[in-house]
């Protein structure tokens, strides 16, 4: 019994509120694997919307380091904060003007990272070599580098739904994720109340 008692208490440390309110985490992620879904059949879209939106957002938050850096007369750090802020609103303003151009180059971005990352699991696991798990980090790193070179090989078309793409699976990912851990609240919540006496 104490033991029974004990895994109720985890399970109301772990999901706390969450027990009552399952339902909202369950339609959010059923909300997410739907907008996920539907991403994948427009991933050009999505790559385009988000890469303006973005450039949208880097643009205003440059436009307010501005207006913070000339209300900050007298700090020594005043001439970077401005040239950050112009950074920011050039790189926004570019974006906004040419959300494929900007697509292309950050997918590109992305290939390179994905090989980069690759290459460090890859050496990661070989440093772990005969440990327990050595094996998932090399195919982890394989993985990585397969889908860097694979983006870059695309190159620049891939520019129109890498972004897209990433974003669809993401929603769709995370969707699953939320579906799974309402589920396991509402469990946690039906046995905690199976436990209580009547």
């Amino acid at each position: 019994m104490p033991e029974e008692l004990t895994e109720t208490r985890i399970a109301e440390s772990l999901f706390g509120e969450a027990q009552k309110n399952w339902g909202w985490l369950l339609g959010l992620g059923v909300v997410s694997v739907i907008l996920g879904t539907i991403g994948l059949g427009m991933t050009a879209a999505l790559t385009l919307t988000s890469v303006l939106f973005f450039g949208i957002l880097l643009a205003v938050g440059g436009a307010f380091q501005l207006v913070d850096a000339f209300k900050c007369k007298g700090w020594k750090g005043t001439l970077l904060h401005v040239l950050i802020g112009l950074v920011y609103l050039g790189t926004g303003i570019v974006m906004a003007a040419d959300p494929l151009g900007a697509a292309v180059a950050l997918t590109l971005l992305v290939g390179i990272a994905f090989v980069a990352v690759g290459v460090l699991r890859i050496g990661m696991a070989l440093q772990h070599r005969g440990r327990q798990g050595w094996v998932w980090a090399l195919i982890g790193g394989v993985v990585s580098i397969v889908l860097g070179v694979l983006v870059m090989s695309q190159w620049p078309v891939s520019g129109l739904w890498v972004l897209g793409l990433i974003i669809a699976v993401e929603l769709i990912v995370n969707g699953w994720t939320y579906v799974f851990i309402g589920l396991a609240a509402r469990r946690a919540r039906a046995e905690g109340e199976a436990e209580s006496p009547a």
